[in-house]
Formats: structure tokens, sequence, C-alpha cells
């Protein structure tokens, strides 16, 4: 191309169109789905339930350590498919880029949504850009949909937690929210705060031979630990008790946290799952998830009870036990 920046003329339909598609999409994305260049995707589905989610990602800054927002919208919408229980298999994306925006940061960005696309054995078949003027788009805004297929005997619903069960979650909390957070303001620690972002297809792929010994799981993003716990808990209608002790946190979010006066329970995660199983076989899931790179801190760190209804109880390490709320208002804005 023969500027280094987005220009609206890129947003036009015409010639540059073309060119920003051919030159950095269709480069990066290749495969025959999109190569076809239609003005959708047709796409032969596996037999099962279909699952389907979208999302919107509007990070702040755009590049921070451990990731990235085209790695971060991958593995979004990839993880909400693992959630459903289903098997990621094609996914679209839509941009919205700000005039001005370097060609440079468009190609990290595409180039990063590309490899972990196919890290996470999902493909892009489609998509659209759009292009803004000047200030309207904070530099690029990403909208992505996915498509999986739910295999059979996997049933991952909030209805089926029952009283007794266990709560998991596959390793530490907060690194997300912190490396974003310390990117954006400047922080420096002795240990780099690194975004915890990838995508946890393999442990859909292992929980699979469970069945329906695995109950539900959810990714916590937005909000932390502490606010899927509650949704959970309000939409199974049972209780559930966390041990404070028992939930792995790094000890530079630990640190960072106490200093700031934040609690790493409500900061975000992009490379981590809640998951809820039935007693019988906890023990042995617990034991296959710390195989996996992606799940190597996993944790048992509570279990559902009948009371007090749709309500979580932290115990503390001295023994109390409070209300661990939802989160209320912004903790961090623009994270995700």
């Amino acid at each position: 191309m023969k500027t280094d920046r987005i220009l609206m003329a890129h947003g036009s339909g015409g010639s540059m169109s073309q060119q920003l598609i051919d030159d950095v999409f269709k480069k990066a994305w290749n495969n025959p789905y999109l190569s076809a260049m239609l003005d959708g995707a047709l796409l032969d589905l596996p037999p099962g339930r279909v699952a389907m989610t979208t999302d919107s990602f509007v990070i702040t800054p755009l590049f921070f350590p451990g990731g990235a927002i085209g790695k971060l919208s991958i593995c979004g919408t990839v993880n909400d498919l693992v959630a459903c229980g289903a098997k990621p298999l094609f996914l679209s994306t839509a941009m919205i880029i700000e005039e001005g925006l370097p060609l440079s940061d468009l190609h990290k960005i595409v180039d990063s949504m590309a490899r972990t696309a196919r890290k996470a054995r999902i493909c892009l078949v489609t998509g659209d850009t759009k292009v803004v003027e000047r200030g309207s788009a904070d530099g690029i805004f990403i909208n992505t949909t996915g498509i999986g297929v739910i295999p059979s005997g996997i049933d991952y619903r909030p209805s089926r937690i029952k009283d007794g069960d266990v709560v998991m979650v596959t390793g530490p909390v907060g690194d997300h929210g912190l490396a974003v957070l310390a990117q954006r303001e400047g922080l420096r620690f002795a240990t780099p705060a690194l975004s915890d972002c990838a995508p946890l297809g393999v442990i859909g792929r292992v929980l699979e031979k469970y069945g329906g010994e695995v109950k539900c799981m959810r990714d916590p993003t937005r909000g932390g630990l502490a606010t899927v716990l509650n949704e959970l808990a309000r939409q199974s209608g049972h209780g559930i008790l966390v041990e404070g002790g028992k939930i792995p946190v790094s000890p530079v979010v630990q640190g960072a946290c106490d200093m700031m006066g934040l609690d790493p329970l409500y900061m975000a995660n992009e490379g981590k799952m809640v998951v809820i199983t039935a007693p019988r076989q906890a023990a042995e899931i617990i034991r296959d998830l710390r195989q996996l790179s992606e799940a190597s801190g996993s944790a048992i760190i509570g279990e559902v009870r009948l009371e007090p209804r749709q309500m979580v109880l932290l115990q503390t390490e001295l023994g109390a036990q409070r209300i661990l709320a939802m989160l209320e208002g912004e903790h961090l804005p623009r994270i995700c």
C-alpha cells in the first residue's frame, strides 16, 4: 500500500477497500471458505446441537503484556463456546477501524488473530470492515461471532447444578485485569504482570470424557471470579461456599491488589474457567486438568450448598464467613 495508515478511502468499498482485504485479511486468514469471497460463508456442520456466541472487544490499550485486542477477540469467543460444551469450529469477525490507525498495528492485530485461531482449531470464514472518522473508535473495535457443535452427552447448564457439587477454577485469577491496568497506568512490578489470555478448547476436550459429571462451565471475564460465582448461584437457585485460602492468586496479583486496594476476585480473566462437577469424579477431573499447560494451576475452591440460596459465601483463612457479593459499578472499564 502507498500509505502507512488507514484512510477513509479504505472503507469506501472501492479499490482501496479491496486492496486492504487482499493485503491484510486474506493474506493472514487464507482458507477455502474465505477465499470463495461470497456474501456469507457456506458451512458443513457435524451432527449435534449448534452453539453460537457473539462478543465485541473495545479494550484500551490495544496491546498489553501477554496479548492484544486481536488475540483477545479470538480467545473470548472460543472460550464462550467451550463454556457451552461446544467444539469451536467457525468464526466471523467485523472490524470498525478508526481513520489514522497505523497499518503496521492492523497487521499485528490480524496476524495475532490468525495465530490464535489456528491454535484454537477454529476457522475464520467471513468478515466485514468499516472505517470511521478519526476520533470515533479509539483505534479499532472488533466483533466476533463463533459457531461450534456440542457433542452428544454434553449438557452444561446452571440448572443441572446440585447440592454437594464441587467448584473448581482452572488457575490463578486476576492476571488479565492487572496486566491491562498496569499497561494503561504505566505501573511496573518486580515480576511483570502478564495477561492469561488464551484459547481453552483443550479444556473442553479433556472434560468431554466425563460427560454428565461436569454440570456447568463459565469463563470469569468482566467482574472476575466473584461475579461469575454469583451468576451461577442465582441461576441455579443454590448457594456456593468457597474457601479463600484455596483460591489460587499469583503473588504479583495479590501484592499489586493489596497495594492499590483492589480485590483479585473481581479482576478480569481471559484464560480461566470455573468448572462445577459432581463430587464422584472431582479428584480425577482436577488431576486431568492439571496435566494441561492451560490449566496446570487448577484447584478445588468450594462446593454447592442448598443454603443460603442464590448467595455466595467466602470462608476466610481465620474461619469466619462473609458474603461475596457481585461486582457493583465499574471495577476497571474497557477491559475486553
